[in-house]
């Protein structure tokens, strides 16, 4: 059986890459003009072998806490063709086409991501490519649906990408979306604080001051974009789309019942959930 994404296409194939946690490539400016590289630090071995044993790299969608509400913003999937950018192991891309996708494209830029991907994914209606998400070019294609989770607040052109996606998608197609929430990312050293009376709190600072923030997370030095929540809803609606939920998302009663260690998690919003729709 034949499908569109095993043709070379050069618009889809990977310009520039930096296997090193951080923005840039010494020499990015030189190999890819202006724009930058998007960091892969995914194909950093100790990197990739720390988040290989995070719970949702084992365990997949079911390990997402946030995973209830992002599917509650799906549309149906049955006959769709349907694009995962920040594939990672392929968890979603498989689950969209066992709920009925017709074909499911997967776009990540790590190599050994891709790699894991495709070895525990035995199905031909879903493909895999190497690209990069700051320079992406889907001229041509049209999907249903367009999901990326976690990975837009890695992104420097954000304009840039969301414009893509948008006119990637039919007429009334979906873009559903995960960031890590803007209280999370702002902070210049983010963590909890304890005060005198043992209260935990998480201290913001810097949150008008948009862009890069350098953090500590698996390895030293991984690069975040950091972005208001006004500015992620008027680049969307700058790029043409329609909001169609929004939430600050946050853990049920019932999964701190089931998990007590997310009760922190109410102190203030882990991740920021979109749904936006292309114009009918």
């Amino acid at each position: 059986m034949h499908f569109w994404w095993n043709e070379p296409n050069p618009n889809l194939e990977l310009k520039s890459i930096c296997a090193m946690p951080s923005l840039r490539c010494p020499d990015a400016a030189a190999q890819a003009g202006d724009y930058a590289v998007t960091q892969n630090i995914y194909d950093d071995e100790n990197f990739f072998e720390g988040y290989s044993g995070l719970p949702r790299s084992i365990d997949g969608l079911d390990a997402m806490p946030e995973w209830p509400a992002l599917k509650a913003l799906l549309p149906d999937l049955r006959g769709m063709r349907v694009l995962d950018l920040g594939c990672g192991f392929g968890w979603f891309c498989r689950w969209a086409r066992q709920n009925g996708a017709a074909q499911v494209l997967g776009i990540d830029v790590s190599e050994r991501m891709l790699a894991r991907a495709r070895e525990t994914t035995k199905d031909e209606a879903v493909g895999y490519r190497r690209a990069d998400l700051e320079t992406l070019d889907l001229s041509g294609q049209n999907f249903g649906l367009v999901y990326s989770a976690l990975v837009l607040h890695y992104i420097a052109d954000l304009a840039g990408l969301l414009g893509t996606i948008r006119r990637s998608l039919v007429q009334g197609g979906r873009f559903v979306t995960s960031v890590e929430h803007p209280l999370f990312t702002a902070p210049a050293a983010p963590g909890w604080t304890v005060t005198p009376e043992g209260r935990k709190t998480w201290p913001v600072d810097r949150y008008l001051e948009e862009g890069p923030r350098s953090t500590n997370w698996l390895a030293e030095g991984v690069i975040k974009q950091h972005r208001t929540f006004a500015t992620y809803i008027n680049l969307l609606l700058q790029a043409g789309f329609g909001i169609a939920h929004v939430e600050e998302w946050g853990p049920t009663d019932a999964q701190i019942a089931a998990q007590p260690s997310l009760a922190d998690e109410r102190q203030r919003p882990t991740f920021l959930l979109l749904a936006a729709t292309a114009p009918k």
